[in-house]
């Protein structure tokens, strides 16, 4: 598997490598206050690529917080419960022997 993932990853890093090389030239990205940046296209298409997917994981960071602490509540709660059922079961087999 991991001859696999290695052959994959080289595979991906030659295409995006071809995909740099063929897309060099200069583009403008035009902004507010009649601000403007200069620079080669495959440069952009990775700022931006990378900003997605940043704002994508801070948008996720909420949820994931949320599921951890459910999940923290729900462990304490089966713990509890557990605890409670031993006792239940231990109780009888107390006041069986003293019978």
């Amino acid at each position: 598997m991991k001859i696999i993932s290695t052959v994959v990853g080289v595979v991906l890093f030659v295409l995006f490598f071809g995909f740099a090389l063929k897309n060099t030239q200069e583009v403008d990205l035009h902004l507010f206050l009649n601000y403007e940046l200069r620079g080669p296209l495959v440069l952009m298409l990775l700022v931006f690529f990378v900003a997605g997917a940043v704002l994508g994981v801070l948008a996720l960071t909420p949820t994931v917080f949320r599921h951890r602490r459910e999940s923290s509540k729900q462990k304490t709660t089966i713990q509890s419960l557990q605890i409670s059922a031993l006792k239940a079961n231990q109780a009888p087999d107390s006041v069986n022997a003293q019978q």
